[in-house]
């Protein structure tokens, strides 16, 4: 049977092996160590902020609400179309989402529709503690229109970039433009260490707090006293051994990621019902997942059908991400609008994109797609092979 092909592997380059034999050889093997220095510096310095490296994304996302103030009772606004890793910790401080809908235009918040859920929250005498903006699937939101609406109403924002290390907006790199940000550095990022995040700031003073809290908070001394609440969130130093390396290797990543994407693209221009998730006109998107909407009646099957019938030929497809206000854990919170997310959900479907994926395989996974929707025969030549995308 031909091997599976995957939606999103990790990728090494031969530049981890000796940060992580270093970290062997010296008996660095805790949550300190020359390979955390080395990396969080790595990252300040590229992009700009002070860096902390964590256990996940997700506990970036926690300790930075916590220094954006959120507590107890406290609503947070958060994009309704993202994974729930962005919404959960909203929870872990017992505050409380408040869901927003897209833009159809990029898939990310709709800036015009967050300035209108936020003059509807000071009339009722009730400002969201915070607002999350997450730039999905490796393409950043307007952020101009998003910060000026935030900083009129003295809302603090949280960047969730999890998904978009090495996208940029005008210039600037995700991440970066709000009060806090936060990467992710799971198995299936553009960059990986295994598991891992970063929470930066352009606020050194909220970095150096964020590590305290991330080593459960013990004060200074040598005996152990804690006045406040802490978490065993830091990243190991051979976690960041790998990551030096994968961050010597990310501008590279970022052009394989979007050729995979733009390879589909042309390869399925000639099919109707079939388009690809918008290149908005102000930044770098990097692709992370390459991501369709399927139009059922024009195509020839549904978005479900596709994924079937590719799994059947040992293919991976998954759909976008359902949106927060349609999960059972977050039923009755309170949402502006939804319907574009609903929409996104119900036809988007996300094809391997791994920066590795082979020539061979693509060309397996782009002919499995016309075949399902019953097309014509096409012969597409990519560095020096040619192959059928159809059956």
């Amino acid at each position: 049977m031909r091997q599976r092909v995957l939606l999103s592997v990790p990728h090494m380059s031969g530049a981890e092996q000796p940060y992580v034999q270093q970290a062997f050889s010296s008996n660095w093997l805790s949550t300190v160590g020359p390979n955390l220095t080395a990396f969080e510096e790595a990252m300040g310095h590229r992009f700009g902020v002070a860096a902390l490296a964590l256990s996940s994304g997700t506990a970036a996302i926690h300790l930075g609400l916590r220094l954006l103030g959120v507590g107890l009772a406290d609503e947070v606004f958060c994009p309704t179309l993202t994974f729930v890793a962005t919404a959960n910790p909203i929870r872990y401080l017992g505050a409380e989402p408040v869901f927003l809908d897209s833009n159809g235009d990029t898939w990310n918040v709709d800036p015009e529709l967050l300035a209108r859920a936020l003059k509807d929250r000071r009339r009722k005498g009730r400002l969201p503690r915070a607002v999350i903006i997450v730039h999905l699937f490796g393409q950043c939101a307007d952020m101009d229109p998003i910060l000026k609406t935030c900083r009129e109403h003295q809302i603090p924002v949280l960047e969730d970039a999890a998904e978009a290390l090495g996208a940029s907006y005008k210039g600037r790199p995700a991440g970066t433009m709000g009060d806090v940000g936060v990467f992710s550095f799971n198995g299936n990022k553009i960059i990986t260490t295994t598991g891992g995040g970063m929470l930066v700031s352009r606020n050194p003073d909220w970095i150096g707090r964020a590590r305290f809290w991330s080593t459960q908070a013990r004060d200074p001394g040598i005996a152990y006293e804690h006045s406040e609440v802490g978490f065993n969130y830091r990243m190991s130093n051979v976690l960041a051994g790998i990551g030096r390396g994968q961050l010597e290797v990310l501008d590279l990543r970022v052009l394989q990621r979007r050729a995979v994407a733009f390879r589909y693209r042309d390869a399925f221009r000639d099919l109707p019902g079939i388009s690809p998730m918008p290149q908005a006109p102000y930044g770098l998107h990097t692709n992370w997942l390459s991501c369709f909407l399927i139009e059922e009646e024009r195509f020839g099957c549904s978005r479900d059908d596709l994924i079937r019938r590719l799994d059947g030929s040992n293919i991976e497809s998954r759909p976008v991400w359902k949106p927060m206000h349609m999960q059972r854990l977050f039923a009755g919170c309170d949402r502006y609008g939804g319907e574009v997310a609903e929409d996104l959900f119900r036809r988007g479907i996300c094809l391997p994109s791994s920066s590795s994926l082979s020539p061979q395989d693509q060309f397996y996974v782009i002919g499995q797609v016309r075949a399902a929707a019953n097309a014509r025969s096409l012969e597409v030549e990519y560095a020096g092979v040619t192959s059928p995308l159809a059956t």
